[in-house]
């Protein structure tokens, strides 16, 4: 049987570019209080935030902040700078900074003008009023409407200045790699997703699986290295069906493991829950039979037909289950007495991987152990298979230890599997 090629995967998430704003259930920071009319002299101070402290506008500034709030509440946008400027040249406090702000974002938001927004924001961050946590989420809030306008290069630079203020914004930093893959740096779109997430982490919190798929997606198309770990970050925090075929299939499709790897990776996804395809069983079926593991190979056209994604009359699968009934497929017994006449380490491993296939696998753990140290052995092969079996027959200590002795070209299956025994209870 000729082992198939690795069949293209479908990802979860699409790479394609979207909306920042909605791409993570983004939810805009609070708006800005809406200012009363400023008092005069001796009159109760304004107090725009029902819960904030008390604003106290100066008497020096107060003239030409109601001019600058009377132009916004007319509608006056296009003299709105103008007396913005004018009020911050007579401005003494911070308090008088931050309502000039809010009124020049006011009429911003209300003009939809993003290059006054950004003038407004700037002045409201040179007031010092709010905490960097809230200066952060305006400019977070301004790279959102530039990106949603299609100004990607003003965008990042919005969501930078959130960061810079507040480095960490995992927000912020999700909505930089959306700026950046719609700039066509898909590189610093990953790096800026990574980003995201430690920070998610480093703060306690779980990171969103959207955000992990994101990350996936970008680096699987970009061909980043990166991707492979990240589809294991992203089976590791949101373990199910999906994620980890996508994970196991992004390595298989970046790194072309042999026939031994290939079949290793697709035991892995029949013990995650993953093995739901046509394709993954047609792979499976020919890399055991390739093996010469044809006990293994009818137990995954056996589960497949109970599972009904092998249909045994398609083409694809109809002459496969001929061929393998012409094949030998040996017993427990057969197993046994086959130990005893073994003269080779690499004997006693493939009798354990025979034993593995028939689901034995505390027996093949015994045949991979007595294999290690023998000439022509490859311990990390044999490493690999111990911890796979101890992984399968519940020995979590002694499969970590296997896999943990796993180097070389066979390291990242080793990650793969010990990711899997970590995962479980």
């Amino acid at each position: 049987m000729k082992l198939l090629t690795t069949s293209a995967i479908a990802l979860a998430a699409a790479v394609a570019a979207m909306p920042a704003a909605a791409q993570y259930g983004y939810t805009p920071p609070p708006q800005p209080p809406q200012v009363p009319n400023i008092p005069k002299p001796n009159e109760p101070a304004a107090q725009p935030e029902a819960q904030g402290p008390t604003i106290k506008i100066s008497n020096q500034a107060r003239k030409a902040i109601v001019d600058l709030q009377n132009a916004v509440k007319a509608n006056d946008f296009a003299n709105v700078p103008a007396k913005a400027t004018a009020a911050l040249a007579v401005a003494q406090t911070k308090e008088d900074k931050y309502i000039i702000g809010i009124l020049q974002r006011q009429a911003a938001l209300a003009a939809k003008d993003n290059a006054q927004l950004s003038a407004a924001i700037d002045t409201l961050v040179a007031s010092a009023y709010l905490d960097g946590k809230k200066t952060s989420a305006l400019y977070e809030d301004l790279g959102a409407k530039l990106y949603d306008t299609q100004q990607f290069d003003q965008a990042a630079a919005a969501f930078e200045k959130a960061v810079a203020i507040d480095p960490h914004n995992a927000e912020a930093y999700s909505l930089i790699g959306e700026a950046r893959f719609s700039q066509g740096r898909k590189a610093d779109a990953v790096a800026a997703f990574q980003r995201a997430i430690q920070e998610s982490l480093t703060a306690g919190q779980k990171p969103q699986e959207a955000l992990y798929k994101r990350a996936v997606g970008v680096a699987y198309d970009a061909q980043l290295p990166v991707a492979t770990d990240l589809g294991r970050q992203w089976a590791s925090a949101y373990p199910g069906p999906d994620s980890w075929r996508n994970a196991i299939a992004i390595y298989r499709n970046m790194n072309h493991p042999d026939v031994e790897g290939t079949l290793d990776l697709l035991r892995l996804m029949q013990a995650t829950g993953s093995l739901n395809s046509v394709p993954d069983y047609d792979l499976f079926v020919s890399a055991a039979a390739d093996q010469s593991n044809f006990v293994e190979a009818q137990a995954i056209i056996d589960q497949g037909i109970a599972a009904k994604v092998i249909d045994p009359a398609s083409p694809v699968f109809r002459d496969t289950i001929a061929a393998l009934k012409t094949k030998p497929k040996a017993t427990s017994a057969d197993l046994a007495e086959a130990t005893k006449t073994a003269v080779s380490g690499m004997a006693l491993l493939r009798i354990g991987d025979r034993y593995f296939g028939l689901g034995d696998y505390a027996k093949a753990a015994e045949l991979y152990r007595t294999s290690i140290g023998k000439t022509g052995v490859d311990p990390n092969i044999a490493n690999l298979h111990l911890g796979m079996a101890l992984a399968r027959s519940g020995d979590k200590a002694g499969a970590i230890t296997a896999f943990s002795a796993v180097t070389g070209t066979r390291a990242d299956i080793a990650k793969f599997w010990l990711l899997y025994v970590q995962s479980r209870s």
